[in-house]
């Protein structure tokens, strides 16, 4: 017999526990302490199993009936209750705690380990300024286009287009990786890079031009500065290696007899293997790179570093010769623009191979063929190629030249 709300409230407990029947494997349970459970029994693969549907009264006569109808309905379709019980609440905690702070998370944890420590440093620091606070505490499946793009654009309007592109390849590929272990079905930040506006460059301001550079050299030995600026600007100059290697230079790295800077290998813009692995660039250094160091040895050569900052310990920001370049009117160059500079002026103005000069500023290094490859192809090229470099800059700072 069909059981009633008026029968079920007026079961009371005994000394042992009770089974109350409805149909189609749908009984109550009542416990000795009162407690009165729903349960399912049913067959499935040959097997007797049992599930739980509630407790009345928190889930009524009505509830469990439909509960139980529910089952059956899977069971019809040769689908355990049971186990899609514990596939949906497996489904359903995933949609609350794998929120895209959770996900991106992982996704830095197991890409970082092969991206150098600044980059890694780079990319949690700009997730947690720009994405954690607006997407953070999101369900990522619940993200969708027009929700990530208003986080893109509140970044965009800073005038930070680089960030914002940047901060848009970086939700793309924190969806891919929901994807690709199962919490995902769709990337809907893919293709939202055409809804931003464009970079303005994608180059380092450079001046190019042989006049404005020869006035810039004049410029820079005019600088009224502090003498450990004016001696990182010549070297940016004269090398044209990257800032972070020119602001952390240790006198340890430099041979002046043998007029040469050697840069460890964990101090290059390299992969974190590589940085491990790999060979040190080797720079070498003209005469007047040898004599301006020199010059700046009595000042700095008691501690480790070249140019150390005001703070013990610590080098010179990357941001000085950049404010030092700017104060004397050069918005249009920066430390990093020196490279390019003679990327596109030595085949240009000294007629030497752009492969040559590719090499000096370290980029397309072979790391498998080693130190070998360093000197016995092109390391004899590269003193040959500083020396004229270093000539062709006093030329043009010595030039009459206007602007």
């Amino acid at each position: 017999m069909p059981l009633t709300d008026a029968l079920i409230r007026q079961a009371k407990p005994t000394g042992k526990t009770k089974k109350f029947f409805d149909g189609s494997g749908l009984y109550l349970e009542l416990t000795p302490n009162g407690a009165k459970y729903w349960r399912l029994k049913y067959r499935y693969a040959n097997r007797e199993n049992r599930i739980s549907l509630g407790v009345y009264p928190t889930t009524t006569l009505a509830a469990a009936r439909k509960a139980r109808d529910a089952a059956r309905a899977l069971l019809a379709n040769g689908t355990d209750p049971s186990q899609q019980r514990k596939v949906d609440k497996i489904a359903n905690n995933l949609a609350h705690t794998n929120t895209f702070e959770g996900i991106a998370r992982e996704w830095h944890t197991t890409k970082s380990s092969n991206w150098s420590d600044s980059h890694a440093a780079t990319c949690m620091a700009r997730m947690a300024r720009d994405l954690f606070p607006w997407l953070g505490n999101r369900p990522l499946v619940e993200l969708k286009p027009p929700e990530i793009l208003a986080v893109l654009k509140r970044i965009e309007s800073r005038g930070t287009l680089e960030t914002a592109h940047r901060c848009k390849g970086i939700v793309s590929q924190v969806f891919d990786h929901a994807i690709a272990t199962g919490r995902a079905e769709c990337n809907p930040a893919s293709a939202l890079g055409a809804a931003l506006q464009s970079k303005i460059g994608e180059h380092h301001s450079a001046i190019i031009a042989p006049e404005r550079l020869g006035q810039m050299m004049r410029d820079i030995y005019g600088y009224a500065g502090t003498p450990i600026t004016q001696t990182a600007l010549k070297i940016h100059a004269l090398t044209f290696q990257r800032p972070n290697e020119i602001s952390g230079m240790a006198w340890a790295e430099i041979n002046l007899d043998a007029a040469l800077w050697t840069i460890p290998s964990e101090r290059m813009k390299r992969i974190k293997k590589h940085k491990a692995n790999g060979i040190p660039h080797l720079v070498p250094l003209s005469r007047q790179a040898v004599d301006i160091l020199r010059d700046i040895q009595p000042i700095t050569g008691s501690g480790p570093l070249v140019f150390p900052g005001e703070r013990r310990g610590r080098s010179i920001s990357e941001n000085t010769a950049r404010q030092a370049l700017r104060s004397m009117g050069y918005t249009d160059h920066t430390p990093h623009g020196f490279r390019a500079t003679a990327r596109t002026l030595i085949p240009e103005q000294l007629n030497i191979d752009k492969v040559v000069v590719e090499r000096a500023i370290s980029h397309g290094t072979d790391e498998a063929l080693g130190s070998a490859y360093d000197r016995t192809q092109y390391f004899e090229r590269r003193v040959s190629m500083m020396q004229a470099w270093a000539d062709y800059l006093d030329k043009l700072r010595n030039s009459k030249a206007a602007v």
